[in-house]
């Protein structure tokens, strides 16, 4: 089993892109569970959400504590020590980020640690600077636990056609910045 915390401020789209994500993999053949953890949380305030990828059902309900592959919706986050905690010693961060030289990875997380401007990719496409959409391309093509086309479809499945499509070019934005397979070995090392 593949687990994945998504962490950003609400408003960000943390739990759809969780729900799209679950969504996806489902629609490749996958299992997927999808849930967020938050409370009466104002827009702004710290969200998370969960999500879990497997080749047999998923029984497990609790929330993500050791991910495999940490989201950070913003960066601003990563100050906060709860963003990176129990992650696995080959696990992986994948950041939302424009500025990657002033974002150094931690300590031990050299080539382990990708980030992608998704909210400027976001404001090109889209219109607003929702990073999700853009995040799950790369977090895709980076892994390859699916296709994108299944992403692809629940966008479509999700969005109406207009906001769908703009939605496909912040994907397609976000495959064309990250190197095809490089976090591979994470999901072949659990099994997908």
């Amino acid at each position: 089993m593949l687990e994945i915390r998504i962490h950003g401020r609400g408003g960000q789209g943390n739990v759809v892109a969780a729900y799209l994500l679950a969504a996806a993999v489902i629609d490749a053949g996958l299992y997927g569970q999808a849930f967020p953890a938050f409370g009466a949380e104002r827009r702004g305030a710290p969200v998370a959400a969960f999500v879990r990828v497997a080749c047999d059902t998923v029984k497990r309900r609790c929330q993500i504590e050791k991910p495999d592959i940490v989201v950070v919706q913003d960066p601003t986050l990563l100050r906060t020590p709860a963003t990176l905690a129990g992650l696995e010693k080959d696990g992986r961060v994948l950041v939302n980020s424009a500025r990657q030289e002033e974002l150094p990875p931690p300590a031990g997380l050299d080539g382990r640690w990708v980030s992608l401007p998704a909210s400027r990719i976001a404001e090109e496409t889209i219109g607003r600077p929702v990073p999700n959409a853009a995040l799950l391309g790369a977090l895709l093509t980076l892994t390859g636990i699916c296709p994108l086309q299944a992403l692809e479809q629940a966008l479509e499945e999700r969005f109406p056609p207009e906001i769908a499509a703009r939605n496909r070019r912040a994907v397609r934005m976000a495959v064309e910045r990250v190197e095809e397979n490089a976090w591979r070995s994470v999901v072949d090392a659990r099994g997908l």
